[in-house]
């Protein structure tokens, strides 16, 4: 009991030398030991690494999931030291709705199986964002989590430590320096004439005294400056360590973009076989099921946006197929296809559609559509099958196949 009493009042005491000690620095009154030019260069560059490691590192777990709720979640289940549990992404969770939704409308239908075939893209897609988000995790926000958790906190201990170290080396020569000063006023040779002898008695025996003092502290300093150095050697290492961790994270570096370049080759390469898939589907619903006899036609571009279709795929004159002319016999399908005006409507095949667009005729053959409206088409024999002949109550003119929604 007496021993810990005896170190707590020995802590309390050179907590309070310290903290003397902090404070005459900050108010000017008493100096400092200043550490060397390329000691305060490994410092400034610790703390730097320190700070950006910690913004990267946040940066990329809102990028991996940006969802604060989810954030929060994931770092309580760490720091519990648990599993974190399995998380369905939004790619496979739209692709449940998708698939779903096909198996409510029909996966005959064309609706139902356009669902099918996104959904299952948006499945891939999803899968591929969770293997991204697991690689990225291990490969690169471990390490930096690692520093910052693991060699980061002990550089910040030993730089504690030297702190301390330091305020003790300072304290012990502030108080060399006092008794260095009282030992040299108390060695003054004192007046005779103004001083009784018993005075120079007490003098000599004051300086005797305070040259204890001297010795005492000298050795005080002696034992603080050794320890002061070998901690500045322990943090000195270890700053210099930074050197190493700035590789390894250029090394996680590299692979993080590895693993992203992954990532979006096979989300590039998932939507372009989608996309193939769809306008292959969209061929077929717009001409091939229609059109009937008319001779196969190639799908327009998928990805293209309205005016860019009817700039890359409608010219402004439709090629119009050669037909044989028979001596004595008018060409009826060209003058029909040449002149939409002329031609009458089958019996049976007309179709309504919804214009998607907003078309604006070339010339007096074509139609002009606004979207949204409903209009009459059909198909005539021979006819450039991205084309049909669409009639608005008593207008009749060429439009162009992609701008329009078929109905049943």
């Amino acid at each position: 009991m007496d021993f810990n009493v005896k170190k707590l009042a020995s802590d309390a005491g050179v907590f309070f030398s310290r903290a003397m000690q902090f404070t005459e620095e900050k108010l000017g009154q008493a100096e400092k030991t200043e550490l060397d030019a390329h000691f305060e260069n490994l410092l400034a560059r610790a703390d730097s690494t320190k700070n950006w490691t910690e913004k990267i590192l946040r940066q990329t777990e809102v990028l991996l999931q940006p969802n604060p709720s989810a954030r929060v979640e994931e770092f309580l289940y760490e720091k519990l030291d648990r599993k974190v549990p399995s998380r369905v992404t939004n790619g496979e969770l739209l692709a449940q709705y998708m698939t779903e939704a096909a198996n409510d409308f029909g996966p005959g239908t064309p609706y139902g199986k356009t669902l099918i075939k996104v959904g299952e893209t948006q499945r891939r897609l999803g899968a591929a964002e969770r293997d991204f988000i697991h690689s990225a995790s291990i490969n690169f926000l471990t390490p930096l989590r690692n520093f910052l958790e693991g060699d980061w906190r002990t550089i910040t201990k030993e730089r504690r430590i030297l702190q301390n170290r330091r305020l003790d080396l300072d304290a012990c020569k502030a108080r060399l320096k006092k008794a260095k000063a009282a030992e040299a006023k108390a060695a003054a040779v004192p007046d005779f004439q103004e001083t009784r002898p018993r005075n120079y008695v007490l003098s000599a025996s004051a300086s005797a005294l305070w040259s204890d003092e001297v010795e005492k502290a000298e050795h005080e300093l002696r034992l603080t400056q050794t320890e002061f150095d070998r901690q500045a050697e322990v943090t000195r290492l270890l700053l210099e360590g930074i050197s190493s961790t700035h590789v390894n994270h250029l090394r996680c570096l590299h692979e993080f973009v590895e693993s992203q370049t992954n990532y979006y080759a096979q989300c590039y390469q998932y939507m372009l076989d989608l996309q193939k898939q769809l306008g292959s589907s969209k061929g077929e619903i717009f001409s091939g099921t229609f059109v009937g006899n008319a001779e196969s036609t190639s799908p327009p571009p998928a990805a293209a946006s309205p005016p860019a279709v009817a700039a890359a795929t409608l010219p402004a004159v439709p090629t119009i197929p050669v037909v044989p002319t028979i001596v004595g016999v008018p060409n009826t399908v060209a003058e029909s296809v040449l002149n939409p005006n002329e031609v009458k409507p089958p019996a049976s095949g007309t179709r309504k559609a919804r214009v998607l667009y907003d078309y604006e005729a070339a010339d007096s053959t074509e139609l002009a559509l606004l979207a949204d409206e409903m209009i009459t088409v059909y198909s005539l024999p021979g006819m450039d099958p991205d084309w049909l002949i669409g009639e608005r109550g008593n207008q009749k003119g060429k439009v162009p196949v992609t701008y329009l929604e078929l109905l049943s």
